[in-house]
């Protein structure tokens, strides 16, 4: 009787609609889902059969219904199954997250409440504001495994992760992709779109996606941040979204995800994306803008272990990528994504009492250098190092943010921004059809669309395209990362309000109101990503100072957040970690098997050894636990290589692990005819620490060989993170190691905070080349920061 009444319907014909409401219904024997397009002109059904306890059935009518036709179709189910108790309305829903099964039963997952939070070009996109996790099969087929004490903590362990919290989606936009790809690429549609690193219930999805062959029925989430407003200049009123994207590789939480994997997938990796757009006026085409920057794990293999009595977890860096194999992949992956060139703005810390942070320095810097040998011209690495928490201490939070706009400028010069006037019936081809079958003529975004043919009387310009991005990381990718997202974020505005035709200046100064309300987004979004990763809002030592906010009450709200991060880290983490893993399909459930719970939440889980828990490498291989109490421990003595510097391969001088002494020549010549080698002096933090870089040039261009280059930074203090340094200094935890910020270090040995490096440096002369930059730029840059 069923399969009856399914076949009566109109047929099936090409449109470009997408469903975005649905009515659930169940029978004894099935669920039905009835969805429909926002115009009510289409129907369609979806039939699940709820008799197979372990098994998932689903089968889609490939007829187009009227609303006439579905309120008869509902009508002949009900009077058909009236014997077994009629047709049940279950609930209203905006889409299926997925479906996913622990022990033995299926369950459906769905969104029961949405909320809007902005547009896009006409688009809505949606946030999830409540869920509803339905059992698929009867409960007379269930057995009592079903019930189970396993499957019930399963199921808990699934609906920890909040749904409500940092998760958007869009019925008709690519809100995954950026919105360069998304007006340049029209070959990803349809099942392509879920397989993105981006959309996170993919792992869900992927039964009724295979199944039947489209996305009709299912949201693709993203998660991370996503925030609209409005602004203006000078009478004039623009958009501005800032939309961040967590990638779903290798995701999970601050200290059980570091690093990098086998497949060159980092921790903490996230994509920014800066959106600007002005509404079409006085006969003038819509124009929009936008900028991606990213953030991820120093793209090595290290580790901490968390631990009550220790605030300052020990970092574990290993050695088993001897060819930086998986570094190369990760960087391989972004030009792929980004193109070139690839800018790396290191922040970490280059010195310190007992060397943490710096090792990770001198080994990502080997690590470019070695990448950097098979590369040549815009493909080579760009490598930007400043110690944004050395420059913080010795200077006014408008000083640093002052350098890092520099440091954005200069990046931007390199890569470009993308911008589009868009033309006439484009607004509302920058989304897409969930199914194929659903696509009619003319839906698909074509190159040609984004002409460079645009109305000289009004100002237009022809369209940009960025090529490469920034790429910004600190050990956490949090704190210290966003508040160089930010200034980047800024000097980006500059350069997209100029192409929009409002300023003709790029330049922001950080008094103008913009820069304030641009902060206060990007605060926002530092929050939201040091919640979701870190377990507290982030750090923003710099932004409250920049607002003039008064000390104490920062410093009260600092060490808040850090105790907050803390017993997170900690004490809730670990269950924090299962729950993704759960979600993310990294590990399925099997009777006879070991429990989630029963494993360290950041083990592999092996083929054959525990079963086929899962194949994907975004779970951490195994690294044997440090045993060191707040050094670095390595698992080769070839990382703590000798501390014994070479000033030159043309000279026989070397720098061993003594303090330099003071008379130390500003100029060593080394007496090679190509080779000039020069120490840089920098006198910052009251002439307590000084830098000294090593420049070695070659008149050979490309073939540039920087044998050695040693950088010294003497500090007046131990330079802590700024959570690390807050509780030390309102806490008294007993600890050896904690570093009391009143002792002063005055020295700091070549051993503790050298590095050996190797490769191109880019010279004054080719930093200032067609930039408009000022002439102390260059001196700047070659002085306070290292380029490789």
């Amino acid at each position: 009787m069923e399969n009856q009444v399914l076949n009566k319907g109109v047929d099936f014909k090409s449109s470009c609609c997408y469903m975005q409401k649905f009515k659930l219904y169940e029978t004894h024997s099935k669920y039905y889902i009835i969805g429909r397009d926002k115009s009510r002109s289409q129907w369609k059904v979806l039939k699940i059969d709820r008799l197979k306890p372990s098994e998932l059935s689903i089968t889609e009518d490939p007829t187009i219904f009227s609303e006439i036709e579905c309120i008869d179709l509902r009508s002949r189910i009900r009077e058909g199954n009236k014997s077994t108790g009629g047709l049940k309305s279950v609930t209203t829903c905006y889409g299926i997250i997925g479906f996913v099964k622990f022990l033995e039963p299926y369950y459906m997952l769905l969104i029961t409440k949405r909320k809007k939070i902005g547009t896009m070009c006409g688009h809505t996109i949606y946030a999830i504001a409540k869920t509803k996790m339905i059992p698929v099969p009867h409960a007379t087929v269930q057995s009592r495994v079903a019930y189970s004490n396993d499957e019930n903590r399963y199921k808990k362990l699934l609906c920890s992760v909040d749904l409500t919290k940092d998760f958007f989606f869009s019925y008709s936009y690519h809100i995954m992709h950026s919105l360069q790809k998304n007006l340049s690429d029209n070959n990803t549609t349809g099942q392509l779109l879920y397989e993105t690193m981006f959309v996170w219930n993919e792992f869900l999805t992927r039964g009724i996606r295979n199944t039947l062959q489209n996305t009709s029925w299912t949201v693709a989430l993203v998660h991370g941040f996503f925030e609209q407003v409005k602004l203006s200049i000078s009478e004039r009123e623009f958009y501005l979204t800032v939309i961040a994207r967590r990638s779903r590789h290798f995701a999970g939480t601050r200290y059980l995800k570091r690093g990098v994997n086998n497949k060159g997938r980092v921790a903490n990796d996230v994509e920014t994306e800066q959106i600007v757009y002005a509404d079409a006026h006085d006969g003038c085409p819509m124009q929009i803008s936008s900028v991606v920057q990213i953030r991820g794990s120093i793209p090595l293999f290290w580790s901490q272990e968390t631990s009550p009595l220790n605030i300052r977890p020990d970092i574990l860096l290993s050695k088993k990528d001897y060819d930086f194999e998986a570094t190369r992949l990760h960087f391989e992956n972004l030009a792929k994504r980004y193109g070139n060139p690839i800018i790396i703005l290191n922040l970490i810390k280059t010195r310190e009492k007992k060397p943490r942070e710096s090792i990770l320095r001198t080994e990502f810097v080997n690590a470019v250098r070695s990448i950097n040998k098979n590369l040549r011209g815009e493909n080579r690495l760009k490598f930007l190092n400043w110690d944004l928490h050395l420059h913080s201490r010795s200077s006014k939070a408008t000083n640093v943010l002052t350098q890092l706009g520099k440091v954005a400028a200069y990046a931007l010069k390199f890569t470009g921004i993308f911008y589009c006037p868009v033309t006439p019936g484009m607004e509302g081809l920058l989304g897409y059809c969930n199914s194929a079958k659903w696509v009619g003529e003319g839906t698909e975004i074509n190159n040609h669309l984004l002409t460079d043919d645009v109305n000289g009387d009004c100002g237009v310009k022809s369209r940009m395209l960025q090529s490469g991005v920034l790429r910004t990381n600190c050990i956490d990718c949090l704190d210290r990362t966003n508040v160089a997202q930010f200034a980047y974020g800024l000097a980006a505005l500059g350069c997209q309000l100029q192409a929009l035709g409002f300023t003709e200046s790029t330049y922001i100064d950080l008094d103008n109101h913009l820069a304030k309300e641009m902060m206060e987004v990007y605060e926002s979004m530092g929050d939201t990503i040091a919640l979701q990763y870190g377990g507290s809002a982030a750090h923003k030592k710099i932004f409250s100072e920049r607002r003039g906010q008064w000390r104490p009450a920062t410093q009260s709200q600092e060490l808040i957040r850090a105790l907050q991060r803390y017993c997170n880290n900690t004490y809730f983490d670990g269950n924090k970690q299962k729950a993704i893993n759960l979600f993310l399909g990294h590990f399925q459930p099997q009777q006879d098997k070991p429990a989630l719970w029963d494993l360290d939440s950041d083990q592999r889980y092996i083929a054959g050894k525990h079963g086929s828990y899962s194949a994907d490498d975004s779970v951490r291989p195994n690294i044997r636990r440090s045993l060191s109490d707040g050094n670095i421990v390595s698992e080769s003595d070839t990382t703590m290589r000798n501390m014994e510097v070479t000033l030159c391969k043309h000279s026989s001088a070397k720098i061993t692990n003594r303090r330099l002494p003071e008379s130390t020549a500003d100029i060593v010549t080394c007496g090679s005819d190509v080779c000039h080698c020069r120490h840089l002096y920098n006198g910052m933090v009251n002439d307590r620490a000084c830098e000294i870089v090593q420049v070695c040039c070659d008149e050979h261009g490309d073939s540039c060989d920087y044998s050695n280059a040693f950088d010294v930074d003497c500090v007046s203090s131990s330079a802590n993170s700024c959570e690390e340094e807050v509780l030390e200094r309102f806490t008294s935890i007993s600890s050896e190691n904690i570093v009391s910020l009143g002792k002063t270090e005055t020295s700091t040995s070549a051993a503790e905070s050298g590095f050996t490096i190797k490769g191109r440096m880019e010279n004054i002369e080719e930093l200032n080349k067609n930039a408009d930059f000022a002439e102390s730029f260059g001196k700047w840059v070659e002085g306070d920061m290292f380029f490789l």
